[in-house]
Protein backbone atom coordinates (compact mmCIF):
# COMPACT_ATOMS: atom_id res chain seq x y z
CA UNK A 1 0.00 0.00 0.00
CA UNK A 2 2.48 1.91 0.98
CA UNK A 3 4.78 4.10 -2.14
CA UNK A 4 7.82 6.60 -1.52
CA UNK A 5 6.77 9.59 -4.25
CA UNK A 6 5.38 13.01 -3.67
CA UNK A 7 2.73 14.02 -1.73
CA UNK A 8 -0.62 12.98 -3.60
CA UNK A 9 -3.63 15.62 -3.37
CA UNK A 10 -7.07 16.22 -4.95
CA UNK A 11 -5.36 18.60 -7.23
CA UNK A 12 -2.62 16.71 -8.59
CA UNK A 13 -4.63 13.49 -8.68
CA UNK A 14 -4.99 12.68 -12.34
CA UNK A 15 -8.37 10.68 -11.21
CA UNK A 16 -9.83 13.35 -9.38
CA UNK A 17 -13.65 14.04 -9.57
CA UNK A 18 -13.26 16.94 -11.69
CA UNK A 19 -11.39 15.12 -14.57
CA UNK A 20 -14.22 12.70 -15.54
CA UNK A 21 -18.03 13.09 -16.07
CA UNK A 22 -19.88 12.42 -12.78
CA UNK A 23 -21.03 8.60 -12.30
CA UNK A 24 -23.92 9.71 -10.59
CA UNK A 25 -26.50 12.27 -10.91
CA UNK A 26 -27.69 14.65 -8.62
CA UNK A 27 -30.80 12.70 -7.97
CA UNK A 28 -28.81 10.09 -8.25
CA UNK A 29 -26.40 10.64 -5.75
CA UNK A 30 -29.08 11.65 -3.45
CA UNK A 31 -30.96 8.38 -3.86
CA UNK A 32 -27.67 7.08 -3.22
CA UNK A 33 -26.59 8.24 -0.21
CA UNK A 34 -30.12 7.24 1.28
CA UNK A 35 -29.84 3.79 -0.06
CA UNK A 36 -26.64 2.45 1.12
CA UNK A 37 -27.12 4.45 4.85
CA UNK A 38 -30.06 1.85 4.49
CA UNK A 39 -27.98 -0.76 3.58
CA UNK A 40 -25.95 -0.28 6.00
CA UNK A 41 -28.43 -1.05 8.69
CA UNK A 42 -30.16 -3.40 7.04
CA UNK A 43 -26.76 -5.69 6.09
CA UNK A 44 -26.39 -5.47 9.79
CA UNK A 45 -30.41 -6.41 10.35
CA UNK A 46 -29.88 -9.56 8.01
CA UNK A 47 -26.07 -10.01 9.58
CA UNK A 48 -27.31 -10.55 13.02
CA UNK A 49 -30.12 -12.78 11.68
CA UNK A 50 -28.13 -15.01 9.85
CA UNK A 51 -25.86 -15.35 12.68
CA UNK A 52 -28.52 -15.59 15.30
CA UNK A 53 -29.77 -18.33 13.58
CA UNK A 54 -26.84 -20.44 13.17
CA UNK A 55 -25.35 -19.85 16.81
CA UNK A 56 -27.88 -19.15 19.49
CA UNK A 57 -29.23 -22.04 21.32
CA UNK A 58 -33.13 -21.41 21.32
CA UNK A 59 -33.28 -19.34 17.97
CA UNK A 60 -34.94 -22.49 16.15
CA UNK A 61 -38.41 -21.93 17.68
CA UNK A 62 -37.67 -17.76 18.21
CA UNK A 63 -38.87 -15.66 16.84
CA UNK A 64 -37.29 -12.78 14.72
CA UNK A 65 -37.37 -10.04 17.06
CA UNK A 66 -36.35 -12.45 20.20
CA UNK A 67 -33.26 -13.47 17.36
CA UNK A 68 -32.58 -9.35 16.91
CA UNK A 69 -32.80 -8.52 20.54
CA UNK A 70 -30.56 -11.70 22.17
CA UNK A 71 -28.18 -11.32 18.92
CA UNK A 72 -27.78 -7.96 19.17
CA UNK A 73 -26.10 -8.72 22.72
CA UNK A 74 -24.08 -11.60 22.07
CA UNK A 75 -20.74 -11.17 21.24
CA UNK A 76 -20.02 -14.47 19.09
CA UNK A 77 -23.73 -13.48 16.46
CA UNK A 78 -22.31 -9.90 16.40
CA UNK A 79 -18.84 -10.35 15.44
CA UNK A 80 -20.10 -12.97 12.37
CA UNK A 81 -22.93 -10.59 11.59
CA UNK A 82 -20.26 -7.38 11.08
CA UNK A 83 -18.29 -9.92 8.82
CA UNK A 84 -21.48 -11.10 6.91
CA UNK A 85 -22.00 -7.41 6.66
CA UNK A 86 -18.91 -6.01 5.36
CA UNK A 87 -19.46 -9.06 2.42
CA UNK A 88 -22.94 -7.85 1.75
CA UNK A 89 -22.10 -3.96 1.55
CA UNK A 90 -18.55 -4.71 -0.60
CA UNK A 91 -20.79 -6.82 -3.09
CA UNK A 92 -23.47 -4.42 -3.00
CA UNK A 93 -20.77 -1.08 -3.58
CA UNK A 94 -18.92 -2.95 -6.71
CA UNK A 95 -21.96 -4.07 -8.17
CA UNK A 96 -23.38 -0.73 -8.03
CA UNK A 97 -20.12 1.08 -9.40
CA UNK A 98 -20.10 -2.05 -12.36
CA UNK A 99 -23.46 -1.20 -13.19
CA UNK A 100 -22.84 2.82 -13.98
CA UNK A 101 -19.87 1.84 -15.47
CA UNK A 102 -17.50 3.39 -13.36
CA UNK A 103 -13.36 2.17 -12.39
CA UNK A 104 -13.61 0.51 -9.20
CA UNK A 105 -10.16 1.21 -8.47
CA UNK A 106 -10.78 5.03 -9.37
CA UNK A 107 -13.59 5.95 -8.19
CA UNK A 108 -12.42 4.05 -4.54
CA UNK A 109 -9.30 5.42 -4.41
CA UNK A 110 -7.77 2.33 -4.23
CA UNK A 111 -4.24 3.32 -4.86
CA UNK A 112 -0.48 3.48 -3.01
CA UNK A 113 0.11 6.52 -1.00
CA UNK A 114 3.16 7.93 0.14
CA UNK A 115 4.89 6.96 2.85
CA UNK A 116 5.22 10.98 4.23
CA UNK A 117 1.85 11.32 3.76
CA UNK A 118 1.32 8.06 5.82
CA UNK A 119 3.54 8.85 8.24
CA UNK A 120 2.55 12.55 8.77
CA UNK A 121 -1.49 11.34 8.79
CA UNK A 122 -1.17 8.72 11.99
CA UNK A 123 0.67 11.32 14.13
CA UNK A 124 -2.31 13.39 13.34
CA UNK A 125 -4.43 10.83 14.55
CA UNK A 126 -1.63 9.88 17.34
CA UNK A 127 -2.34 14.21 18.76
CA UNK A 128 -6.04 13.60 18.36
CA UNK A 129 -6.11 10.28 20.04
CA UNK A 130 -4.13 11.87 22.79
CA UNK A 131 -6.54 15.23 23.09
CA UNK A 132 -9.61 12.44 23.02
CA UNK A 133 -8.89 10.50 25.54
CA UNK A 134 -7.53 13.37 27.91
CA UNK A 135 -10.98 14.79 27.15
CA UNK A 136 -12.80 11.14 27.90
CA UNK A 137 -11.18 10.85 31.22
CA UNK A 138 -11.81 14.35 32.41
CA UNK A 139 -15.65 14.03 31.94
CA UNK A 140 -15.80 10.65 33.23
CA UNK A 141 -17.44 9.20 29.90
CA UNK A 142 -17.39 5.75 29.47
CA UNK A 143 -17.69 5.34 25.07
CA UNK A 144 -17.29 1.61 25.19
CA UNK A 145 -19.50 0.33 27.62
CA UNK A 146 -21.70 -1.05 24.74
CA UNK A 147 -18.69 -3.54 24.73
CA UNK A 148 -19.36 -5.33 27.85
CA UNK A 149 -21.96 -7.66 27.11
CA UNK A 150 -20.28 -8.83 23.36
CA UNK A 151 -17.31 -9.19 25.03
CA UNK A 152 -18.65 -11.25 28.13
CA UNK A 153 -20.50 -13.38 25.98
CA UNK A 154 -18.33 -14.25 22.79
CA UNK A 155 -16.66 -17.29 21.67
CA UNK A 156 -13.18 -15.87 21.59
CA UNK A 157 -11.76 -12.59 22.05
CA UNK A 158 -9.84 -12.37 19.17
CA UNK A 159 -13.21 -13.11 16.96
CA UNK A 160 -14.24 -9.51 18.62
CA UNK A 161 -10.98 -8.16 17.81
CA UNK A 162 -10.76 -9.35 14.49
CA UNK A 163 -14.48 -8.40 13.68
CA UNK A 164 -14.77 -4.44 15.11
CA UNK A 165 -10.75 -3.50 14.80
CA UNK A 166 -10.06 -5.13 11.21
CA UNK A 167 -13.64 -5.85 9.58
CA UNK A 168 -15.76 -2.95 10.74
CA UNK A 169 -13.04 -0.45 9.14
CA UNK A 170 -12.81 -1.69 6.17
CA UNK A 171 -16.26 -1.69 5.11
CA UNK A 172 -17.07 1.47 6.88
CA UNK A 173 -14.02 3.33 5.03
CA UNK A 174 -15.47 1.61 1.62
CA UNK A 175 -19.05 3.36 2.12
CA UNK A 176 -18.49 6.28 3.68
CA UNK A 177 -14.89 7.46 2.52
CA UNK A 178 -15.29 5.50 -0.66
CA UNK A 179 -18.17 5.48 -2.99
CA UNK A 180 -20.09 7.81 -0.73
CA UNK A 181 -17.50 10.48 -0.44
CA UNK A 182 -16.66 10.27 -4.43
CA UNK A 183 -19.91 10.65 -4.99
CA UNK A 184 -20.62 14.02 -3.47
CA UNK A 185 -17.18 15.28 -4.61
CA UNK A 186 -17.96 14.95 -7.59
CA UNK A 187 -21.33 16.97 -8.16
CA UNK A 188 -19.21 19.85 -6.77
CA UNK A 189 -15.96 19.07 -8.14
CA UNK A 190 -16.94 20.62 -12.44
CA UNK A 191 -15.83 23.76 -13.93
CA UNK A 192 -18.02 25.78 -12.16
CA UNK A 193 -16.73 24.80 -8.80
CA UNK A 194 -13.15 24.39 -7.29
CA UNK A 195 -12.05 20.79 -6.43
CA UNK A 196 -11.55 21.90 -3.10
CA UNK A 197 -15.46 22.73 -2.20
CA UNK A 198 -16.30 19.16 -3.84
CA UNK A 199 -13.58 18.06 -0.94
CA UNK A 200 -15.15 20.07 1.35
CA UNK A 201 -18.83 19.37 1.40
CA UNK A 202 -18.15 15.25 1.01
CA UNK A 203 -16.31 15.40 4.00
CA UNK A 204 -18.57 17.29 6.45
CA UNK A 205 -21.49 15.42 4.44
CA UNK A 206 -19.98 11.91 4.95
CA UNK A 207 -18.49 12.79 8.45
CA UNK A 208 -21.98 13.82 10.21
CA UNK A 209 -23.31 10.66 8.73
CA UNK A 210 -21.06 8.87 9.65
CA UNK A 211 -21.44 10.11 13.14
CA UNK A 212 -24.97 9.70 13.20
CA UNK A 213 -25.31 6.19 12.07
CA UNK A 214 -23.64 5.21 15.67
CA UNK A 215 -26.28 5.05 17.65
CA UNK A 216 -24.64 3.40 20.62
CA UNK A 217 -22.83 6.44 21.63
CA UNK A 218 -23.84 9.37 22.89
CA UNK A 219 -23.96 13.52 21.99
CA UNK A 220 -20.23 13.54 23.67
CA UNK A 221 -18.88 10.56 21.37
CA UNK A 222 -20.75 11.42 18.20
CA UNK A 223 -19.04 14.73 18.46
CA UNK A 224 -16.06 12.88 18.67
CA UNK A 225 -16.33 11.01 15.91
CA UNK A 226 -17.58 13.67 13.37
CA UNK A 227 -13.67 14.85 14.27
CA UNK A 228 -12.17 11.42 13.51
CA UNK A 229 -13.75 10.94 10.16
CA UNK A 230 -12.75 14.11 9.51
CA UNK A 231 -9.17 13.45 9.68
CA UNK A 232 -10.28 10.02 7.69
CA UNK A 233 -11.58 12.70 5.12
CA UNK A 234 -8.35 14.43 5.11
CA UNK A 235 -6.39 11.47 4.75
CA UNK A 236 -8.33 10.45 1.67
CA UNK A 237 -7.90 14.35 0.19
CA UNK A 238 -3.86 14.39 0.76
CA UNK A 239 -3.09 11.08 -0.17
CA UNK A 240 -5.75 10.21 -2.83
CA UNK A 241 -6.04 6.51 -1.66
CA UNK A 242 -8.76 4.90 0.68
CA UNK A 243 -6.17 2.82 1.99
CA UNK A 244 -4.94 5.22 4.48
CA UNK A 245 -8.62 6.34 6.16
CA UNK A 246 -8.50 2.49 6.48
CA UNK A 247 -4.94 1.88 8.08
CA UNK A 248 -5.94 5.02 9.87
CA UNK A 249 -9.68 3.89 11.05
CA UNK A 250 -7.77 0.19 11.93
CA UNK A 251 -5.28 1.82 13.97
CA UNK A 252 -8.28 4.02 16.16
CA UNK A 253 -10.24 0.80 16.56
CA UNK A 254 -7.23 -1.62 17.47
CA UNK A 255 -6.02 1.39 20.29
CA UNK A 256 -9.36 1.56 21.98
CA UNK A 257 -10.03 -2.17 22.08
CA UNK A 258 -6.46 -2.33 23.54
CA UNK A 259 -7.41 0.11 25.81
CA UNK A 260 -10.67 -1.82 26.75
CA UNK A 261 -8.93 -5.16 27.14
CA UNK A 262 -6.16 -3.78 29.31
CA UNK A 263 -9.08 -2.61 31.60
CA UNK A 264 -11.31 -5.50 31.58
CA UNK A 265 -8.15 -7.99 32.07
Amino acid sequence: MLKPNPTMTVNNDSDSPSNHSPLFSRLGTLLLVIGMVVTFFISQLIGVYIAGKLLLPAAKNASVGDIFLFGSNDGTVVSISIIIGCLLLVAISILIIRLRGGDLRQYLALKPFSLAVGVGMIGLLLIFMIGSQALTYWIDASPLAFVDPLYQSVSSVWLLVFAMVIVAPLYEELVFRGILWSAIAEQFSSSLYSEHRGAIVASFVTSLIFAVIHLQYGIYEISTIVVLALIFCYARIKSGSLWLPILLHIINNGAAMGQYLAQVA
